[in-house]
């Protein structure tokens, strides 16, 4: 589902200009194809949820840790996807940008 280009925009605005993501298949995105991934294709998510969130913060670092559930739609229905995943965010000129995550390996109920 192609997102419209304010949700593109906010989406973008929260990633530090050098974000890496590893997905739970091992792909690896740059900031421009996670933005592109997420919002210009047959995804559309549903709602996404965050279960044992634990948050560290050093001076300008942070890193969440928790269990994601992202219930999405790839264009065969719906499908939900529970995952451990790890994100290291940064503090740069008073805003959080998150610099780098993974998520995966896939839970199995």
């Amino acid at each position: 589902m192609l997102a419209n280009s304010d949700e593109v925009d906010r989406l973008r605005s929260l990633l530090h200009p050098d974000f890496h993501w590893t997905s739970h298949l091992s792909e690896e995105f740059d900031r421009e194809r996670y933005v592109s991934s997420n919002t210009g294709g047959s995804l559309a998510w549903n709602a996404q949820s965050l279960t044992g969130t634990e948050v560290v913060v050093v001076g300008d670092a942070a890193t969440l840790r928790c269990v994601v559930t992202d219930h999405v739609d790839a264009g065969g229905g719906a499908e939900s996807f529970r995952m451990p995943m790890t994100q290291t965010w940064v503090r740069v000129a008073d805003r959080w940008l998150c610099l780098a995550g993974h998520a995966g390996p896939r839970l199995v109920d």
